[in-house]
């Protein structure tokens, strides 16, 4: 009779993580189904005239993230006081709700209500982030967040290919109610998989004295620095995002069709940025988080200026993709350094402010492209992202030369651990 082998139980952590990872596919996807369309699904509210729809294309990405700014660190104060999974359901219920709202708005003004009320009540990633920063080893950190980060870009890879697909046959008002439905799929999953270490949150949360130490200093040069660093790159990752259907648009002179390429170019950057944080972030284990940003970020000015002359699509997109790939692994391995130097108790507080960073961001970069788009052209707006890498390349110079060296900046030994 042969020997029987039994099989290790998987670690509570890896089991919340895998789950947390597939939540925020479909959370993702149930949002990229509908927001990278919202330039048409103006136009099929009433919007014709080219500034005006400018005007509130900017606008539509504009409000939620100022709510979220606002928002996020609140519901980030409430996680670390009662839990980080109520505010992961809370998020998916609200996203459900308010998608399927957006399906059957009457005008545009009850559809930027609706995404003003997205902006405070929703935030899948902050939370779910927020949950795996508090709930992993420390040694596994930038494997975790990078594993996490890699959902996010794949989820809106998936949800803008399926919903130019879907949107051509069935209208956009159909892809909006499929996003709620998807996003009510990831929330029962969370609710029957997802388990919460309670010692990690609330009066149970056991705090040593270097986590005492960490949460009187939660807000130290290093993590001010991270901060501003974050949200630069955010600004040069998303200024385009919210006019690329625009871009498209004006590309193939005419609606039809531009919806199905407009999918194809944010599913594409979705999959490599995915891509990168499986692969590029890993290296934040086991090398020094702070020199492998300013590297990645060195890599990424030359390929950023190389979007600026003008080509057929299909050469911008593989441009276009090729940046993606190596900037989107830098705010991931950013939000690991700084999540390891601050106190597992004040980690919902910190994913709050850094969503308010990240909210901050997207509330300024549509403003810009839109300021760009009205005054010179949408193709313009593309001279924003090597600006401000350069900006970003800058700060991350400075910093390391004036810095004292600190646990982030010190070189690691590499992780055994697979």
């Amino acid at each position: 009779m042969g020997a029987i082998i039994l099989r290790p139980k998987m670690e509570r952590w890896k089991i919340n993580l895998y789950t947390l990872w597939m939540t925020q596919v479909l959370s993702l996807m149930g949002f990229g189904l509908v927001i990278p369309f919202i330039p048409f699904y103006l136009q099929e509210l009433g919007v014709t005239n080219n500034v005006q729809l400018n005007f509130y294309v900017g606008l539509a990405s504009t409000i939620p993230a100022a709510a979220m700014a606002i928002s996020a660190p609140i519901w980030g104060i409430v996680s670390d006081r009662y839990g980080r999974k109520l505010m992961i359901m809370r998020a998916m219920v609200a996203a459900s709700i308010i998608l399927v709202a957006m399906g059957f708005a009457p005008s545009v003004g009850f559809f930027l209500f609706m995404r003003a009320l997205q902006g405070v009540f929703t935030g899948t990633v902050t939370a779910s982030m927020a949950f795996v920063s508090a709930n992993t080893p420390e040694n596994r950190m930038s494997f975790a967040l990078g594993f996490m980060t890699s959902s996010n870009f794949l989820g809106y890879a998936i949800g803008p290919f399926v919903g130019g697909v879907l949107a051509e046959f069935m209208g956009f008002r159909a892809c909006f109610i499929i996003g709620g439905a998807i996003m009510t799929l990831g929330y029962v999953l969370v609710l029957i998989l997802v388990k919460e270490d309670k010692s990690t949150y609330g009066k149970r949360l056991k705090v040593t004295g270097e986590a005492k130490e960490k949460k009187q200093k939660l807000l130290n040069k290093f993590v001010i620095t991270s901060l501003v660093i974050l949200f630069i790159s955010r600004l040069a990752r998303t200024v385009f995002t919210p006019f690329v259907p625009l871009f498209v648009q004006e590309r193939l002179g005419t609606l039809v069709g531009a919806a199905a390429y407009t999918g194809i170019i944010s599913g594409t950057t979705g999959i490599v940025s995915a891509i990168a944080a499986l692969t590029i972030t890993r290296l934040g284990d086991k090398y020094d988080k702070f020199k492998l940003i300013f590297i990645l970020s060195l890599i990424s000015l030359p390929i950023s200026v190389l979007l600026l002359p003008s080509y057929p699509l299909v050469i911008f997109v593989m441009v276009y993709a090729t940046y993606f790939f190596v900037a989107g692994s830098i705010e991931p391995i950013l939000t690991s350094a700084v999540s390891e130097e601050t106190s597992p108790a004040m980690r919902g507080v910190l994913f709050g402010i850094m969503g308010t960073i990240n909210s901050a961001a997207m509330m300024v970069s549509p403003m810009m492209g839109a300021a760009v788009s009205v005054r010179f052209s949408t193709h313009a707006i593309l001279i924003i992202i090597p600006a401000f890498t350069a900006v970003q390349i800058i700060m991350l110079w400075i910093n390391k030369r004036k810095s004292k060296p600190i646990a982030p900046f010190e070189a690691m030994a590499p992780d055994t651990q697979t």
